[in-house]
């Protein structure tokens, strides 16, 4: 029951978030979404790096559920990051993503492809599978965050 609620939030997220950038009435709604995606996305990631580091038992359904919502999360908040987006409410990111914004559309799509890996990796049900996959992909999101998120 838990991961059919999950598919079907994840599948109506990403329904949603095609048309997401044009929704937002205000530079905070935008910033305050893309927070939430990404909130999201790493209280997941880190349950998944709880596993792969041995700091909790690996639960390869646990693993499985974890690594599909990062990969549906990951979809999410790039529509957060439109134009004027870079002011109004309290972010951590930095203008360079608004004045390079096709390297930084590099690096989202990198950690978009690498969250595919992650979960196909967790379907294997195998532990060294998942921390390779799970390594790549911290990789990509510590990437994006030394050049584009302040300390």
């Amino acid at each position: 029951m838990k991961t059919l609620a999950v598919v079907a939030f994840a599948a109506a997220v990403t329904m949603l978030s095609a048309p997401a950038s044009a929704q937002f009435a205000k530079p905070e709604d935008a910033i305050k979404y893309r927070q939430s995606a990404l909130f999201v996305m790493g209280q997941h990631f880190g349950r998944l790096g709880a596993m792969a580091n041995g700091r909790i038992p690996f639960d390869a359904k646990a693993a499985q559920e974890n690594a599909d919502i990062v990969a549906e999360m990951a979809k999410l908040p790039w529509a957060g990051f439109g134009a004027g987006t870079d002011k109004g409410a309290p972010t951590k990111a930095l203008p360079e993503i608004w004045a390079q914004q096709a390297k930084f559309k590099e690096h989202s799509d990198k950690l978009e492809a690498d969250t595919v890996k992650l979960a196909a990796a967790a379907k294997t049900g195998n532990l060294d599978n998942l921390k390779t996959a799970f390594g790549a992909t911290a990789n990509s999101c510590k990437a994006c965050h030394d050049n584009y998120r302040a300390k």
